[in-house]
């Protein structure tokens, strides 16, 4: 994350200086004539860019400056003001919880990961200089969120990772960094998850070079309760195993790890900031490559709930490694509550686009609460149903059940199958009574274009939003 500093005074005339204003507020008197000029008028969304010395980017924050708005306005600003390694926010006329939300979206959208570049490496925003009427306060309430800002960052970083240096091993090694921060870090191999039978993060892993992992991150917080779940899909390459995807575009599957990122993102956050409320995450790791010990369509494997599954395509494999998942949050830790992350299905971006993931779950007041949380920092979630026809076709002649729906099969076609529903319906058989949401974000993990709160590539959605809920839902006793 940039560097932020918040000091008292007018900002130097060498950086470019992020003035914010309200719609119908009045304007800065050294402005008042440029921006009736170009008729700014401080609408959400506006960006006017005045030239001279010094620079000054005027960003319109609406009628309702709230966090979201103002976060939105700084990520704006900071993404029109190009090559410069030094930006200053004016935060004067502003209260500290505005001025720090503007410094969050600046701080969102001056992310970049330039890792791998070796050659015209473009010249990118270090720090920031914030300039507020009350400088401790606005710093203060920076601090607040600034854990969750970092959480999206680790996520964004990991996600944008390419998959042969995001190696199952690798990302293992990524997540012990995290033992850093007061994080419990447990990493379980091959050898252990073949001797406590998960069959089914062992069937997707087996055709890769590196075998899965299964990471368990632990924050043991200060309340005696037990924890909240997170559980996350953790495919660092996703070939569709034998069930191929098409060539076109597959690079992209790089990004099949975004949940567990997500969920490694949040429990960040939460030790930043020493959340009260104990919270565990467990991801699931592997590549789904292919080779002589792919699984197969058609076959049967035995999942760590004992549960059979019938595969019917290699190629849906994210439910497979979540339901070992699940069930092993669920057993070995007893939460009070478990929310998964995965970009689980291209059903989801048919009927949500990438305007929102889609959430289904058990729970009504679970799902209430995180979609309040997704609102709060604008990560929006839209409810959607697991209804008896989706569990149905999930009968299986030989196992337990099977994995989804066979192509083609249903009215069509096949052309319009409910895959999400279907995943859903699928992943609720391994969570029991336990109170269960799950977001499937396919479709807002990534932006090929800069979005509201940063520049195209990894959004790291969710590592903000499952902080939140945390903070709005289990941070008190019952």
């Amino acid at each position: 994350m940039i560097a932020v500093r918040f000091r008292r005074g007018a900002p130097r005339p060498e950086a470019p200086c992020i003035v914010a204003l309200a719609e119908g507020a009045a304007p800065p008197r050294a402005l008042a004539s440029a921006l009736a000029a170009a008729r700014f008028t401080g609408a959400a969304g506006q960006v006017l860019d005045l030239p001279g010395t010094p620079r000054r980017l005027v960003v319109g924050l609406g009628t309702a400056p709230d966090a979201p708005a103002c976060e939105r306005a700084g990520a704006a600003a900071v993404l029109a003001a190009g090559a410069t390694e030094e930006v200053a926010l004016s935060g004067a006329g502003l209260g500290a919880a505005q001025v720090a939300a503007l410094a969050a979206g600046i701080a969102l959208g001056a992310w970049s990961f330039d890792t791998h570049r070796t050659r015209d490496v473009p010249r990118r925003i270090r720090r920031l200089v914030v300039h507020a009427d009350d400088p401790d306060a606005a710093e203060a309430a920076f601090a607040v969120v600034a854990p969750g800002i970092a959480g999206c960052l680790l996520a964004r970083d990991l996600v944008a990772e390419p998959a042969n240096h995001l190696t199952t091993r690798r990302f293992a090694e990524r997540l012990e960094a995290l033992a850093a921060e007061g994080i419990e870090v447990t990493i379980h191999g091959r050898k252990w998850l073949e001797r406590h039978g998960f069959g089914a993060l062992l069937a997707v892993g087996g055709g890769a070079a590196d075998p899965p992992r299964l990471a368990v991150l632990r924050w043991r917080g200060a309340l005696p309760m037990l924890p909240v779940a997170f559980v996350g899909k953790g495919m660092v390459f996703d070939t569709g195993g034998i069930s191929i995807k098409p060539a076109a575009g597959m690079e992209a599957m790089r990004a099949d790890m975004a949940g567990a990122a997500a969920c490694a993102g949040a429990m960040l956050a939460l030790a930043r900031r020493k959340s009260p409320s104990p919270a565990v995450a467990v991801l699931a790791i592997a590549e789904n490559a292919t080779g002589a010990a792919s699984y197969r369509p058609g076959d049967v494997i035995r999942t760590a709930s004992r549960r059979t599954v019938e595969v019917i395509d290699t190629d849906a494999e994210g439910r497979l490694v979540l339901a070992d998942a699940l069930h092993h949050a669920i057993a070995a830790f007893r939460p009070r509550a478990v929310v998964d992350l995965a970009t689980l299905t291209g059903s989801i971006v048919t009927a949500l686009g990438h305007h929102r993931a889609g959430i289904f779950g058990s729970d009504a007041a679970l799902m209430a609460s995180a979609a309040a949380a997704g609102e709060a920092v604008g990560e929006p979630l839209w409810p959607m149903p697991i209804g008896e026809t989706h569990r149905e076709v999930l009968r299986s002649d030989i196992a337990d059940l099977r994995q989804c729906a066979p192509a083609g099969s249903g009215a069509w076609g096949g052309r319009f199958l409910p895959d999400a529903c279907h995943a859903a319906a699928f992943l609720r058989e391994f969570v029991g009574a336990t109170p269960w949401a799950h977001l499937d974000i396919a479709g807002v993990d990534t932006a090929e274009e800069a979005h509201a709160l940063g520049p195209a590539g990894p959004t790291g959605f969710g590592a903000r939003l499952l902080d939140r809920l945390v903070a709005l839902r289990f941070e008190t006793e019952p």
